[in-house]
C-alpha cells in the first residue's frame, strides 16, 4: 500500500464524524517531504472549530496510522483562534 493509500485509510476512520457535521476532508498533495496537503470540505471549511478539529483529530489520525508523514496542512485553512 503506497503512501497516499495509508493517508487516504487514516482519514477513512475520521471521515465519519466530519459527514456527521456536513463536512469532509480531500487529500490534494503529499509533499516529497512528506507533508499532507488536505482540502477541507463541506461544513469543515467554513466551521469556527476547523483548526481544533484539522489540529486534534484529523492530523493526530494521519500521524498515528502513517508515522512517516512529517505534517498536515489545510491548504484552505486559516488559523482565527
Amino acid at each position: 500500500m503506497n503512501l497516499t493509500e495509508r493517508v487516504e485509510q487514516a482519514l477513512e476512520t475520521i471521515r465519519p464524524y466530519l459527514m456527521a457535521d456536513g463536512g469532509d476532508v480531500a487529500i490534494e498533495e503529499i509533499t516529497a517531504e512528506n507533508v499532507v496537503k488536505l482540502k477541507l470540505l463541506g461544513n469543515c471549511g467554513s466551521c469556527k472549530m476547523s483548526f481544533m478539529t484539522m489540529k486534534a483529530g484529523i492530523e493526530q489520525a494521519i500521524v498515528k496510522a502513517v508515522p512517516e508523514i512529517t505534517g498536515v496542512v489545510a491548504i484552505n485553512l486559516t488559523e482565527t483562534v
